[in-house]
């Protein structure tokens, strides 16, 4: 559904850090990225959208009214699916039949990079699986190989579908390319969070959402796992996805 002009303008002003020219005095750092969701802070809002309409304000993502169309960074899925293995008969179903964000987990070990054939996807020393749509021939190899159905195909121009107008800031794509979520590189290298993150927090609370270096014991990310249980997408697979749900 598309964002109205509204909520688009108000995602604007909490952004307006990323969209000016002035550099901050250093970019964030971090041996190893991480981020941790707090599930039941999350659900207190059911119906929220401030994250995923701030991502994809930020990075020009179309918004294609087509299950087959669609291309989405940050989204909703039902919790009892994302989390099937960690399902059984005595689940809390303020859990189980609510729906829960994802997004790509940057894994550890990330099998679409593997069997791409151009290195258009690429994981950089601090654990961040980056996506070049320039160097993407649309082979769509890393769709098959990522178990999280977090990437999207461009089947069509996505330019006339972005609806709430298009930021210079950040490049566009082209149809026949995949995109999907790079953990805000571009807002880390001004010193500021992902998008998604900063804007949740300041809808939902502070403590909705987590971002920091999940090799510092004394990050926030790291203190916020140690203080309650947490849950990943499909970890039997050897993945080591590092996007983590308080739950």
């Amino acid at each position: 559904m598309a964002i109205g002009a509204g909520v688009a303008g108000t995602i604007r002003g909490v952004l307006a850090g990323a969209v000016s020219d002035e550099v901050d005095p250093g970019a964030r750092t971090a041996n190893r990225w991480a981020m941790a969701i707090n599930v039941r802070r999350c659900l207190e809002r059911e119906g929220c959208r401030a994250c995923i309409d701030a991502c994809h304000v930020e990075h020009n993502v179309p918004t294609i009214n087509s299950i087959r169309h669609e291309i989405k960074w940050i989204w909703k899925e039902s919790f009892k699916d994302v989390f099937r293995d960690e399902m059984h008969a005595h689940m809390d179903d303020a859990l189980a039949e609510k729906k829960s964000l994802v997004l790509c987990n940057h894994c550890d070990n990330p099998p679409c990079v593997g069997v791409c054939p151009t290195k258009a996807t690429w994981k950089r020393p601090d654990g961040i699986v980056m996506m070049d749509e320039h160097r993407c021939i649309g082979c769509r190899y890393c769709i098959t190989g990522c178990p999280y159905g977090a990437r999207s195909f461009n089947w069509l121009d996505p330019r006339p579908y972005i609806s709430t107008g298009i930021r210079k800031e950040y490049p566009t794509r082209t149809k026949g390319v995949v995109e999907k979520c790079t953990f805000c590189t571009e807002r880390l290298a001004k010193g500021l969070l992902p998008s998604c993150v900063e804007v949740c927090n300041k809808v939902a609370g502070p403590g909705t959402m987590f971002f920091g270096d999940a090799a510092d014991v004394k990050s926030e990310v790291v203190r916020a796992l140690k203080a309650g249980f947490s849950v990943r997408r499909k970890p039997g697979l050897g993945t080591e996805p590092q996007v983590f749900y308080i739950v």
